[in-house]
């Protein structure tokens, strides 16, 4: 089976003065969380989906997910943890307590505020996740990137022909995923928030897969706005 949880943990403290998490806010016609969610709703490759959102905004995101997607009987809707790694690991609990699972068995992460990830990228996740354990979604950097130890002066520039950025879904073989993190000690637990660098640092292989430009995340509200000039043009191309 293929999984896709989509994390809908966020506050959206850095939104400006918004009380909604960012994920529930209006892009067109609903709220950025079901454009996401509906992605993977209608991907032929996904056999079910848990949406992980704060605690108190679990009946409400229930009520979203039953008004925009009916027939949603495939979409699952519970409360995520405290932290990125606890809600993963709410994720995988869920998954193992009530469904069989194997070696096969993948789950596809990605964030509730990427909204615009396309039927390309899951299926090249689930594919890249089934071969080789692991794969994270990255585009070419496009800017020089620029390394400082203290925050204030220059270490090093790396050379920008090998660097990339981290979009989401990253995606995973499940029993490996769960090995991988019973590995942890408390101390790498605390510190490690991306479930592929905790991959890379047990010498895990993580396979890249092609993002897009415009699989952005939804964090500030200039983001916002670029998200309803791109939800425009995606509807004027239709």
């Amino acid at each position: 089976m293929v999984f896709a949880a989509v994390f809908a943990g966020g506050i959206g403290s850095r939104m400006g003065n918004s009380d909604t998490p960012k994920q529930y806010l209006e892009l067109g016609t609903k709220p950025v969380i079901i454009h996401t969610v509906e992605k993977f709703f209608i991907n032929d490759r996904i056999d079910e989906i848990l949406v992980l959102c704060p605690k108190a905004w679990v009946a409400h995101t229930k009520d979203l997910v039953e008004k925009h997607l009916p027939s949603g009987k495939k979409v699952t809707v519970i409360a995520g943890g405290a932290t990125r790694n606890g809600t993963l690991e709410a994720a995988i609990d869920y998954i193992e307590k009530n469904y069989e699972t194997d070696e096969q068995t993948v789950i596809v992460t990605h964030d509730a505020v990427r909204p615009f990830l396309t039927h390309r990228i899951i299926c090249e996740n689930v594919d890249a996740a089934i071969e080789y354990g692991a794969c994270d979604t990255v585009i070419p950097a496009t800017d020089t990137i620029v390394e400082s130890a203290d925050g204030k002066m220059i270490s090093s520039i790396p050379e920008r022909s090998k660097m990339f950025q981290g979009q989401t879904p990253q995606s995973f073989r499940l029993k490996e995923l769960e090995r991988v993190l019973a590995s942890l000690t408390d101390d790498e637990k605390a510190i490690l928030t991306d479930a592929c660098k905790i991959f890379s640092i047990k010498n895990k292989p993580v396979y890249m897969v092609s993002g897009e430009v415009y699989n952005i995340k939804i964090t500030y509200p200039y983001d916002l706005k670029v998200a309803k000039t791109l939800l425009k043009g995606k509807d004027s191309d239709d």
